[in-house]
C-alpha cells in the first residue's frame, strides 16, 4: 500500500493525517500548541514547538503500524498569514511567530495607507493593507528584535510563513521554499508574475535573501526522514495554505465554486478562474492554487473569529462546559430574543476591515438568558458568512455554483440551517471532515503522477448532504437587518 501523511498544521494545533491514494481518512493525530498573548492584541506562536509537535504527531501517527511494504509521502497544508523569521546558521527563530490574529503590524500598515500605497499594493499583491497579512508581522520583528535587522541585511535570516519553516526544518535547512497560496497571503508576492515583487519588499523594508523560493502546489519540495522516523527519506509533495487546501479538498475546481471554511477563523472563497482579476471592494484576490501547470485565482473573505468566539464563550466567559455544549443551549430558546454579538476580538475583517473594533453584545434585557448569548454567538457566524457572499455576488457579478462547506462546526445542524436560511441558498456540507487536508493530499497526489488531471481528481467526489433554506424573506431581512445595525454601533466606538 501507498499511503499520504498530511500535516494540517493550524491556528490550535497540528494534525497528522494519514490517507491512502482513494483519498480515504485512515487515521489522525492531533497535538495542541500553546497560544501566547503578550500584550493587547498581540497574538504570538512558538515555531519550534510547532515544529516539535508536527514530529510529535507522525510518530503518533506512524505508531503500531506494521505494513513493512507500505510506502509514505507527506504533504503540508498551514495557517497561512503567521510569520516565522529564524536565523539559517543556528536553525533557530529570533522570537516567536507573529500570528495571523496578532495586530501589532496596525501602525506599520496605517503608515503605509497615509502615504498612499493602498492601491499600488492591493493591484500587485491583490490584498488590502492589513496586519492580517504577514509582511507588516516580519517587518515588525526586524525593527524590533535586537539584532535583528543587522543579522537580516546580513543574509543571516530567513522569513516564511509556516509552510516554509516546517519545509526548512524537515529537511535539515537544504530547502527553503513555499507554494505560490501561501506567499500570496504575505503582501509581498506579485500574484501576476508569481514572484517576490521588489517594490513590496523595499516598502516593508525586508531584504529578498530572507524569502523562500515559490512554487506551484503541486510540486516536490523535498525529502525527509521526519528526525529518524522513517529510516529512508520519504517525499514531501504537495504544500498549500488551510484554506486554499480546502478549496481543493472541496473539488471547488471550476470556475463559479465556493467554499466556506468553518475554524478558528473562517475563509470564504471562490474560484474565479485563470485570470487574477480585481476584487470587489472590502475582499482580496489570492491565488487559490496552481496545478497541473494552471494557477486558478480566487476571490476570499477573511473572517478572524468564528470558532473561536465559541471557544472563548467556554474557555474565558465559562458560559458552556465546552463547545460542542452549545448547539443545545442554542436550541432551547426560539430565536436570538433581539441579542446580537459581534466578535470584533481581533478587529473586523471583511467586509468592514476595521482593525481597531472591539466586539461587543448587543441587545440584551433582563429576559435574556444563556442561550440568546449562545445563540447570538452562532448567529455571528452565519451573519459573517452572509456579509462575504453577499459582497462577492453583489458587486463581482458572481454567482456560486454551490457553497461547499466544512470544518468541525458544520456539525452543528442548528448553525447550518440558519446559514442556509440567511444566504437562502443550498449548502452542500462535505463529508469529508479534514478538507484542508484532502487538499494537500490531492496536490501530493497530483505531483506524483497518482491522478493525471484535476478530472479525475473530481471524479473521486461521491457523497453529497445538502442544506436547503427554510426562513421567509422577511424575517432573513429582519435579522440580517441587526446585525447590520449591531456592526455599525461596534464600528463608531
Amino acid at each position: 500500500m501507498r499511503y499520504i501523511i498530511a500535516i494540517d498544521q493550524s491556528t490550535s494545533a497540528t494534525k497528522a493525517v494519514l490517507f491512502d491514494e482513494q483519498c480515504r481518512l485512515i487515521d489522525r493525530k492531533n497535538v495542541a500548541h500553546h497560544q501566547y498573548y503578550p500584550q493587547a492584541g498581540w497574538v504570538e506562536h512558538d515555531a519550534e514547538e510547532i515544529y516539535r509537535n508536527t514530529v510529535e504527531a507522525i510518530r503518533r501517527l506512524m505508531e503500531g503500524r506494521t505494513d513493512a511494504d507500505a510506502s509514505y509521502s507527506l504533504a503540508i497544508t498551514n495557517q497561512r498569514e503567521t510569520v516565522v523569521v529564524w536565523n539559517r546558521l543556528t536553525g533557530k527563530p529570533v522570537c516567536h511567530a507573529v500570528v495571523w490574529q496578532c495586530q501589532r503590524g496596525a501602525d506599520i500598515c496605517e503608515d503605509l495607507k497615509q502615504r498612499g500605497y493602498t492601491e499600488f499594493i492591493r493591484e500587485r499583491s491583490g490584498l488590502l493593507i492589513d496586519p492580517y497579512f504577514a509582511a507588516s508581522g516580519a517587518k515588525w520583528i526586524l525593527d524590533n528584535v535586537d539584532g535583528a535587522r543587522d543579522a537580516a541585511e546580513r543574509g543571516e535570516l530567513l522569513m516564511g510563513t509556516i509552510d516554509s519553516w516546517l519545509v526548512w526544518k524537515l529537511t535539515d535547512g537544504r530547502v527553503h521554499a513555499t507554494d505560490y497560496t501561501n506567499a500570496s497571503r504575505t503582501l509581498l508576492f506579485n500574484i501576476h508574475t508569481l514572484d517576490w515583487d521588489d517594490e513590496l519588499l523595499r516598502l516593508f523594508t525586508i531584504p529578498r535573501s530572507m524569502m523562500a523560493e515559490p512554487h506551484p502546489c503541486d510540486s516536490v519540495f523535498g525529502e525527509t526522514t521526519v528526525e529518524g522516523i522513517f529510516s529512508s527519506p520519504i517525499t514531501i509533495a504537495g504544500v498549500l495554505g488551510d484554506s486554499h487546501g480546502a478549496l481543493a479538498g472541496q473539488m471547488c475546481f471550476e470556475p463559479g465554486m465556493g467554499k466556506a471554511t468553518y475554524g478558528t477563523g473562517s475563509s470564504v472563497m471562490v474560484n474565479i478562474g485563470e485570470e487574477a482579476i480585481g476584487a470587489p471592494e472590502g475582499l482580496v484576490t489570492s491565488v487559490g492554487f496552481a496545478a497541473c501547470g494552471k494557477v486558478f485565482y480566487a476571490f476570499e473573505g477573511n473572517i478572524h473569529c468564528t470558532g473561536a468566539t465559541i471557544k472563548w464563550m467556554a474557555d474565558q466567559l465559562r458560559l458552556i462546559e465546552s463547545p460542542a455544549a452549545i448547539e443545545a443551549l442554542a436550541a432551547g430558546v426560539p430565536d436570538n430574543g433581539g441579542v446580537y454579538l459581534v466578535p470584533a476580538f481581533a478587529g473586523l475583517g471583511a467586509p468592514w476591515w476595521n482593525p481597531h473594533a472591539k466586539a461587543m453584545i448587543c441587545g440584551m434585557t433582563l429576559g435574556t438568558e444563556r442561550g440568546h448569548v449562545c445563540r447570538a454567538a452562532l448567529e455571528a457566524i452565519a451573519y459573517q458568512i452572509k456579509d462575504l457572499i453577499d459582497l462577492m455576488t453583489c458587486h463581482a457579478g458572481i454567482t456560486l455554483k454551490e457553497l461547499r462547506v466544512d470544518g468541525g462546526p458544520t456539525k452543528n445542524k442548528l448553525l447550518m440551517q440558519f446559514q442556509a436560511d440567511m444566504l437562502n441558498a443550498c449548502i452542500n456540507r462535505s463529508d469529508v471532515e479534514e478538507a484542508s487536508a484532502m487538499g494537500a493530499v490531492v496536490m501530493n497526489g497530483l505531483a506524483r503522477g497518482v491522478w493525471k488531471d484535476l478530472a479525475e481528481v473530481a471524479a473521486l467526489r461521491t457523497t453529497d448532504n445538502r442544506i436547503l433554506p427554510q426562513m421567509a424573506d422577511d424575517e432573513r431581512a429582519r435579522l440580517y437587518a441587526g446585525w447590520v445595525d449591531a456592526v455599525r454601533t461596534v464600528n463608531k466606538q
